[in-house]
């Protein structure tokens, strides 16, 4: 079964908006596990409007799951994982400021970068993943990067799902079927929701590993995280 790891980055957001400790960021990690939750996600970023660093060290006690740490790879981020050394850390080529994930590495470009930063983590036995699209190319050198897995950015498979699924669909399983050839092993994540995440599980062989944030606790403010986490989780099987 695809392992669900529940993205806390919006909860820490509106935690942010009105200071305090409600909602209470740990609770919610501790709670996403006991519902079902197999992996907890999170992105600090240098301002820290979401996560804070300060955060990462308290879930970093809780977390019994999988602790997967995203991040684009400047000293402070490298510094914090190897401090922290999760099960998991994925790279993406976030610029400082950027609001969201909205592009994969340049593999060929940035092939030198990587290998270096990812050879680092991995001598501290921490799993790296690294987030692309599904350009062939960058699926070929990643390999070349020394990564464990690669992070398919799914944005764009979520923007045309509703309008043609197949074709929506259709470069993603060519990049998973290359990924399985090169012994690459599959995550995915951005914009993955109820409503497109069954078909997606469904044509996408290897599957390892969804993170969803933005949708999952959107839906959660309709049908509480429990029944949320279940929606999902029944999605994956």
């Amino acid at each position: 079964m695809t392992k669900l790891s529940v993205n806390i980055n919006k909860v820490a957001t509106i935690r942010n908006a009105r200071g305090g400790n409600t909602p209470n960021l740990v609770q919610v990690a501790i709670d996403c596990e006991k519902f079902g939750a197999q992996g907890i996600t999170i992105h600090p970023r240098p301002d820290e409007r979401h996560i804070r660093y300060a955060d990462v060290y308290d879930l970093k006690k809780v977390v019994t799951t999988e602790f997967n740490i995203e991040g684009f790879p400047d000293t402070k981020f490298i510094n914090l994982v190897l401090d922290i050394k999760p099960e998991q850390v994925t790279l993406v080529p976030d610029p400082p400021g950027v609001l969201t994930s909205n592009a994969g590495w340049d593999t060929l470009k940035q092939k030198d970068f990587l290998k270096e930063v990812i050879a680092e983590f991995k001598a501290q036995n921490i799993r790296t993943s690294i987030f692309v699209d599904t350009n062939i190319v960058n699926i070929e050198n990643a390999i070349q990067t020394g990564t464990d897995r690669i992070e398919l950015y799914t944005g764009p498979y979520a923007e045309h799902f509703s309008n043609n699924n197949a074709a929506a669909i259709k470069d993603y399983v060519e990049a998973a079927n290359l990924a399985n050839k090169l012994k690459l092993g599959i995550n995915a994540g951005h914009d993955l929701s109820l409503e497109n995440l069954t078909y997606f599980k469904q044509h996408i062989n290897g599957l390892l590993e969804v993170s969803i944030g933005h949708a999952l606790i959107s839906d959660a403010l309709y049908y509480g995280l429990e029944e949320t986490i279940k929606k999902y989780l029944f999605c994956l099987k």
